[in-house]
């Protein structure tokens, strides 16, 4: 069977800090790599998990940026390496001030990028991964069971479902936004 080229996807990236003061400047940096952002979320309290209080402290904050240009699938892998280079620039000692976590919006799924492996993510290179963390089943995202809690929740999801309809529509496939 002859291969075929994958549709590029679209950039989809979370921040969450405990100082929302550095959102500006974050997202600018993501800017000036990726081009500008289509859109950007409200801030969203970040509290379906205690698991980054120790680094962090209480009280964290997420946006969710979605990038106008598309991207091939297969560079999750560098721009998770770059992720990770900005979460250095922000680093107090050995504590992290924000967190950054890229991903890609296909038609079919959401897919985050991690550096932990598990059962279920699929190796990149250079020590990240690919997790599909959400599927688009008839009108709606399903969730796995491995799905973090805080993609399961509406605000999520909803956010989700717009930059989906926003990729759709470049991909000329007849869906609109508002």
């Amino acid at each position: 069977m002859k291969t075929r080229k994958a549709e590029p996807v679209k950039l989809v990236v979370s921040v969450f800090t405990g100082d929302p003061s550095l959102f500006p400047e974050v997202f600018k940096k993501l800017e000036v790599m990726f081009g500008p952002a289509d859109l950007l979320s409200e801030m969203l309290p970040f509290t379906t998990t205690g698991y980054y209080e120790d680094e962090f402290g209480g009280g964290l904050k997420r946006k969710i940026a979605s990038f106008a240009g598309l991207i091939e699938a297969g560079a999750l892998a560098e721009i998770k390496l770059f992720t990770n280079g900005l979460e250095d620039e922000y680093k107090t000692g050995d504590k992290r001030r924000v967190n950054i976590d890229p991903g890609y919006m296909a038609l079919e799924k959401f897919v985050l990028a991690s550096c932990k492996n598990f059962s279920h993510r699929i190796f990149l290179k250079d020590g990240v991964w690919a997790d599909l963390t959400l599927m688009y089943v008839g009108d709606d995202f399903t969730s796995l069971p491995w799905t973090y809690p805080d993609y399961r929740e509406e605000a999520m999801t909803g956010i989700l479902k717009e930059i989906r309809k926003r990729y759709a529509f470049v991909l000329g496939k007849g869906l609109r936004f508002g």
